[in-house]
């Protein structure tokens, strides 16, 4: 069994919860998102989404479960902030996450530079890398396949221009692509109960991203208190 069949195989049907806390966040630290992780992997998830290399090393000396890693950076002449820069990607491979996850969405990179150069130059200099397109609708997932991302996943659609006002999640969309793409797909974006976990695997996804409805507490609580502010 090659790695990919490997790691495909052990998130197969299963809940990859997403540790995540940028600098402005309360529980910003690698320490605090490794524990996050280790209660996701105690609670039953089959994976975890991480963003930066020091996160992703961290967790992954604490839990044995498939990495999914990607790098957010800024840029002040691009909107893509996910593993926007070749840069990027060079420091998440020293920190040795199992699949690396890249915008796929159709917008510029950073210095002007589009999506088929990028990855082209990527998928290069790292072969046996398995790279995840995160997507914003259908269109994005068939480029992503055509280009040879090793799958996809729904995690930008209603942050794009063209995407912003989509209800999330998008159980048409995780549909749309699983019916028209061989590689397989990733749900993510806006499952915040069970029900909905359920409705997205139900789609025929590969597997279901859920982070902020677990491991961000702030967000959580202003849900609570919104559902009773009069």
């Amino acid at each position: 069994m090659n790695k990919k069949t490997e790691v495909f195989s052990k998130i197969k049907g299963g809940l990859i919860v997403s540790c995540q806390a940028l600098d402005n966040e309360p529980l910003y630290s690698s320490y605090i998102m490794s524990r996050m992780a280790y209660a996701a992997q105690l609670g039953g998830a089959c994976g975890i989404r991480a963003n930066s290399p020091e996160d992703i090393i961290k967790i992954k000396e604490t839990v044995d479960l498939p990495v999914i890693g990607l790098y957010k950076n800024n840029f002040n002449d691009s909107e893509v902030y996910i593993t926007p820069t070749e840069e990027c990607v060079d420091a998440l491979i020293e920190s040795k996450p199992d699949i690396i996850a890249i915008d796929a969405t159709n917008r510029l990179r950073p210095f002007g530079i589009t999506l088929d150069e990028f990855f082209k130059k990527i998928r290069s200099k790292y072969p046996d890398m398995i790279f995840m397109g995160d997507c914003s609708c259908l269109e994005d997932g068939i480029h992503a396949e055509e280009l040879g991302f090793d799958l996809v996943g729904t995690t930008l659609c209603g942050y794009t221009k063209d995407t912003q006002d989509t209800e999330l999640p998008n159980i048409s969309l995780m549909k749309q692509l699983t019916s028209t793409l061989k590689i397989p797909v990733i749900a993510e974006g806006g499952i915040w109960s069970p029900e909905e976990l359920k409705a997205a695997i139900d789609s025929g996804v590969h597997a279901a991203v859920v982070g902020t409805a677990i491991t961000r507490p702030m967000e959580i609580t202003k849900r609570f208190v919104n559902a009773i502010k009069v």
